[in-house]
Parts: structure tokens; sequence; C-alpha cells
């Protein structure tokens, strides 16, 4: 059974095993035991959805990441080696204490930056809670970041205001095509360690939307990390609040449901797409037999059928898979490179799949091929899929006859005006006496 890791630290660290598609188990990992009560209504959404959740703390020598023990230590390298291992890590920070040297190794192993002063957070001035931070304007009010991409709802789907207080603050490198972000801060929002002074412009490390809140992650192999920079805006207090934004009027959050589908994502509750089938075979007007299914080899100019079968998760289904408007899932037929790059187009769906397809004609080219589907899309799982083929030549017994040819009637006319004319000056030669020798003979 796969496991799944959930890392909110700083405030309490869990593991899970992600109940869409990797099994039901849930390990919370907190810093302190006391703290868990203050997330009870998480714990029991989480219970709620199916999972088996088991408490511990990181010191605790029965915590192990891997099943023949690995640990305890959560480590970095630790981490490291359990994404490589399919493992989902969500890390949550805190704004309350100061974030350990460990965890800054960690995020820049994944090119995300913490501040230099670990117990900054993140201030703005005009969109803070009136409520709970008049002074500080430390718990910021954010709306629901809106769909990165239209077909993914993930934990953007939705309205409502988020409350996050005491946000630690992120900022992600260029390096990292794998990073996305999810919730920037709004413009006017700056990092500052409240015990001090306040910084001059200088002194400020990052502002606006260089801070980010919530970042995701999906590595090759579709691990996936979340950071949330607000570990306090999953308590139970901030799931029921009401909060007020400078000159507006109180409103329930939408803590709780972001939380809901925070944890469905990184834990592949959504967002997980599955192949199904693949089928390939020559095109023909009638049904296709099992023995024609998948061949090994192909011949040049074969007239060919390629489908694909998709399924994605949606929290406790498989439902078919629909590529949004504006994008493509593509085929190619490949060697050293692709001789065919088509838009494979939905032809059937069934309960659970989507299947698409597309027809062309193999290449005037032999060799080895391959039909390749690269659909790599932030916050969907990766598909790649590599079926190789041979593809021949014609046969002997496979050629078109001279005679089918319209264009070659001539040189089939010239062959046998020759051979003709050939056979004539023969019958000349053979027939033609030789004239008579009229020289008397000498006697």
């Amino acid at each position: 059974m796969r496991w799944c890791l959930a890392l909110l630290l700083c405030s309490f660290l869990a593991v899970i095993n992600a109940l869409s598609s990797s099994g039901s188990r849930l390990l919370v990992v907190l810093d302190e035991s006391a703290e868990k009560s203050a997330y009870s209504t998480l714990w029991s959404d989480l219970e709620e959805r199916g999972y088996d959740v088991t408490f511990e703390t990181p010191k605790s020598n029965s915590l192990s990441l891997f099943q023949h023990g690995l640990g305890p230590n959560l480590t970095p390298k630790n981490v490291l080696d359990f994404m490589n291992q399919d493992g989902n890590i969500i890390l949550a920070l805190s704004g309350k204490s100061s974030t350990s040297s460990a965890i800054s190794s960690l995020l820049l192993e994944f090119d995300i930056h913490l501040s230099n002063d670990r117990s900054a957070v993140v201030i703005d001035h005009f969109n803070y809670d009136t409520v709970s931070a008049a002074e500080k304007h430390d718990v910021l009010l954010l709306n629901r970041p809106e769909a990165l991409r239209p077909d993914v709802k993930a934990f953007f789907d939705g309205e409502g205001v988020l409350a996050l207080p005491r946000i630690a603050p992120q900022t992600l490198g260029n390096t990292s095509p794998l990073l996305s972000p999810v919730l920037h801060a709004p413009a006017t929002a700056y990092a500052y360690n409240p015990k001090e002074e306040i910084p001059s412009a200088e002194d400020i490390e990052a502002t606006g939307s260089q801070l980010n809140i919530v970042s995701a992650l999906q590595s090759r192999n579709s691990a996936r990390l979340t950071i949330l920079g607000s570990v306090e805006a999953l308590e139970d207090k901030w799931f029921s609040a009401s909060v007020k934004a400078p000159g507006g009027k109180k409103i329930p959050t939408a803590n709780r449901e972001f939380a809901k589908q925070l944890t469905a994502w990184t834990f592949k509750e959504t967002g997980v797409l599955k192949v199904d089938k693949i089928e390939h075979h020559l095109a023909t007007d009638g049904e296709v037999s099992a023995d024609d299914l998948n061949p090994k080899i192909y011949r040049i100019k074969n007239e060919t059928v390629f489908n694909i079968e998709l399924s994605e998760y949606a929290y406790d289904k498989w439902v078919p898979y629909e590529v949004p408007a504006g994008d493509e899932l593509q085929l190619e037929f490949t060697m050293l490179s692709p001789f065919h790059r088509l838009a494979l187009q939905p032809t059937k769906k069934t309960e659970t799949s989507t299947i698409y397809s597309a027809k062309f004609v193999t290449p005037d080219q032999h060799g080895i091929f391959s039909f390749r589907v690269n659909y790599k899309r932030p916050f969907l799982t990766n598909i790649e899929e590599k079926h190789e083929v041979t593809v021949r030549h014609f046969a002997h017994d496979e050629y078109p006859r001279s005679w089918a040819i319209s264009g070659g009637w001539v040189w089939i006319a010239g062959l046998w005006s020759v051979i003709g004319g050939f056979l004539a000056f023969v019958v000349v030669w053979l027939y033609s006496a030789p004239a008579a020798d009229k020289t008397k003979k000498m006697q």
C-alpha cells in the first residue's frame, strides 16, 4: 500500500495515505499533543471522508515514513525519499513561532524560500480582519483563488473569504517549472517582524504578489507538495468565524471548504488521471476482433486508428475526463522525432471514462516507431505512455501491379513497343534471304 505524507509543521505535522488513489491511512504528527483539540473539525472532516486517523509526535520512536523503518526522524532526506516513492506532502507554516532550519533546508530543495527573518509574518493594512486584528493587521482577508485552469476544480472551486492569520512568508524561485503559485498576497502586503520596529523600505525582502501564501509542486512522478503559510487557518475557530474587512460588513469565512479542497488535491482525491486502456489497430469499416488489436508490426502507408481511454478521480469515484476548451490531448507517432503529432478527439464516453481517438497513415519510412501520449498539466497527475511498434516495407506481393497505376501506362506501352520492335526485327532478319550472287565462278 502506498503512503502519502502531510507535514503540517510548526503547529502540527500530518502523514496521510490518500483515500482516493492510495488508501485511507492517516498519520497526524503534532509538535505538541495538546494542539490536537484545536483542529478537531479538520480531523472529523477527514474521518468522514473515510480516513483512518492516527496521531504521533515527531520524537516518537514508532514514527516511520516507510514500512520497514527509515525513521523516526523526519529529516529533509527522509522526506525527499518519501516523495520519490510517491509520497504527498502538506507543509503548513506558522508565524507564531520561528521556522526551524530543517524546514528551511527542506523547502530549498524545492526552490521555495522562506524569509531570512524566521519570525516574520505577512502584514496588510488594507485587507485585514478588523475584529481579531484591529491593531496588528496580521489576519489577512483574501478572496478564494480563481481557477488557474478552467478544468481544475481542486481548491479553486467556490466563493467566499479566507481568513489567514499570521502568515509565514514564502517566495518561489525561477528554476523549477514544477512549482505553481496558488494564492498570492495582496499588492499592499509585506513581510514584517512584529517584535521589531517598523522597517525601512530597504529592509523589506518581498512585497505584494512576490509573497506566496499557498504554493503547490507536483513532481515528475506526480507526487504532490503543498505549502500553506498559515496553519492557524485550519483551526476550528476560523472554520466557523465571521470576519469584517475595513469598511465592510461581517461575513462567514470559507476556510473549512478551502481546507477540504486543499487536502483533497494534495492527497489525490482530485486531479488524478488514469489511463484505463490503450488500443491501436488498422482502420476498418467493421468491428475489430481481439486478435487484430495492438499488433506489433505495421506496414508503411497503413491507415491506423489509435484510442486512449481516460478517467479522472473526483473524491470517491472515477468519472470521464474531459479535455478543456483551448487545450489538446496529443498523440505523437515518433521514431527519433515525431512523424505525426495529432490532436486526439473524444469519440465515445462510458460511465467512468472518455475515449479519445485519432486516425492517420503510417509514414513511408520503415523502422521502430512509438505511439506516445505525453500529457502534463498543472494540478493534474502526469500521463506519459509509450508503446513501440515496427513499421515494415511492402512485401514483394503487396506492391500494386503496374497496370493498376495509370501513370505507368506510358512506360508499359514503351516497354511493349521495344519488345514488339525487337520481335519484328528478328522475324525480318530470320526470314529475309540474302541477295543472290550473280558473279560467275571462274573455271
